[in-house]
């Protein structure tokens, strides 16, 4: 289990990080009763770590190909294993033998063994690959790319990997203010506009292009009459590199972008109004939830571990598991909850009902939503509010889902505290599509304290939100809706 093995390397990490942390408090002297002090401390960090390495995606991503994005997850998870250390830590035994300016370098130093690790064998597999015979091919393929963005230095990372000496760059075109800048090695000669010039001065070099690789995805009206010249009164092939991964967009005027710039016209139309009124609001609800998910995260953080042990008693690991959902915009992330369902199958290998799968436990963790816990993260990634349309999987959204999609989904809803699961999807599209009309800070703490009765009582039906909610929505016509009047 590559998952299990690395998960266990990274936990070595984080100890080895926290003895490291004391020695360096203790300016480099190994103070063996120094030492024994720490120990409630470290098992309480690798409890908490056990769980956050794992949530936060750090033991799943493959250390050879470390990306920034996997840097930036572990330092996330550093500062929510030594909050969450501190929390537990505090509640346990007041931290007693842990310094002050202890969890500070133990985090820096977390950070520093993960990402080094990873970096190390980064480096190292980069060697092993590169040495290898060298392989040179005087009938190698001249190529200058056009655009400085993730799919050029994609591409140019993936030659210095796998070159076998049939392509050779000249260099790139980008930016005025990158000229004369290098990605890779590779020089950048001069501006996207600046694609004539730059081949015939190549040419005095002795320089013949063979292709032009266009990996920018929007160029300007004299780029493109540049690259169609280029095309008519030369042998230089030129290629997309959007289009042959399968990213570009349809070209304009074809059937496929006009059927698509007619949907969104409708869509348009209906939220100019709504854009204008709601983007103070909105960028002030992404702060809340970002500093309201961190403090939950921290305050919950024995409640995680409580639900975590109990989960594994009941269904076993994993704790977690994950649905792909569409999110704002439609992009799609990850739904995280514990588990509260059993194995599909049994050990004779036949298929077990959903009511089987189910414990009572697992019915207690759903009824009382804290098999939702987990979704605090999607929150703080920014992928989830606390209150908009609760995610859908794609099977389960209405017709026309654009208007609920335009804001992040939310742990909890207009639709979910006016009637949950016992309404059907109509009226629960009604809902949604009534809240993005009105959304504001007032209608959002409304919801929330509209929750806590639903958690301790049970869903019901509030049959005039509804009733409201479905008559706005036949006759809707693009302008955000009127506040309703208190509905009970």
């Amino acid at each position: 289990m590559p998952t299990l093995r690395s998960l266990l390397v990274d936990l070595f990490l984080v100890a080895l990080a926290t003895v490291a942390a004391v020695i360096t408090r203790d300016n480099f002297e190994i103070i063996a009763p120094r030492l024994l002090a720490l120990v409630p401390y470290l098992v309480i960090t690798l409890s908490v770590a056990g769980f956050v390495l794992p949530a936060f995606g750090v033991s799943r991503s493959l250390w050879q190909f470390t990306s920034m994005r996997d840097a930036l997850r572990i330092v996330a998870a550093a500062v929510m294993i030594v909050l969450g250390a501190i929390t537990v830590g505090f509640i346990v035994n007041r931290l007693d033998g842990v310094a002050r300016a202890l969890p500070i370098i133990q985090g820096l130093l977390i950070v520093s063994f993960l990402v080094g690790a990873r970096v190390l064998t980064c480096v190292s597999h980069d060697r092993r690959f590169r040495s290898g015979p060298a392989h040179h091919n005087d009938g190698a393929e001249t190529v200058l790319v056009i655009g400085l963005n993730k799919l050029a230095e994609l591409y140019l990372q993936c030659l210095a990997e796998f070159d076998t000496g049939r392509v050779r760059i000249a260099g790139l075109l980008g930016e005025g203010s990158r000229v004369g800048l290098s990605v890779h090695s590779h020089p950048v000669l001069g501006r996207h506009e600046e694609i004539a010039s730059t081949l015939r001065r190549l040419e005095l070099h002795g320089v013949f292009v063979d292709r032009i690789l266009v990996a920018a995805l929007d160029l300007s009206v004299p780029v493109r009459e540049a690259l169609s010249q280029i095309q008519e009164t030369t042998t230089i092939d030129i290629e997309y590199l959007a289009e042959r991964i399968g990213i570009q967009s349809p070209p304009a005027g074809s059937a496929a972008a006009k059927a698509s710039s007619n949907e969104t016209i409708s869509s348009a139309l209906a939220t100019v109004n709504q854009a204008f009124e709601q983007v103070p609001y909105q960028r002030a609800k992404r702060a809340i939830d970002l500093v309201v998910a961190a403090v939950l995260l921290v305050t919950f953080a024995p409640l995680f571990l409580f639900v975590g042990l109990v989960v594994a008693a009941d269904v076993g690991l994993p704790l977690v598991f994950w649905q792909q959902r569409p999110g704002m915009q439609g992009r799609p992330f990850k739904l995280y909850k514990f588990r509260t369902m059993a194995d599909a199958y049994d050990s004779e290998g036949q298929r077990k009902t959903d009511n089987a799968r189910v414990s009572a436990v697992g019915d207690f963790l759903r009824r009382s939503r804290l098999d939702e816990l987990p979704q605090l993260l999607n929150i703080l990634k920014g992928e989830m509010s606390f209150v908009g349309p609760r995610p859908l999987l794609p099977v389960d959204q209405p017709g026309d889902s654009r208007l609920r999609l335009l804001v992040r989904p939310g742990l909890t809803g207009w639709a979910q505290i006016k009637g949950g699961r016992q309404i059907c999807p109509a009226d629960k599209a009604a809902l949604d599509a009534w809240y993005v009309r009105n959304v504001s800070l007032t209608l959002d703490f409304k919801i929330l304290l509209g929750t806590v009765p639903i958690l301790i009582c049970g869903e019901r039906v509030t049959e005039p939100a509804v009733t409201y909610a479905r008559r706005e929505m036949q006759f809707a016509d693009g302008v955000p809706g009127r506040m309703m009047p208190e509905i009970s």
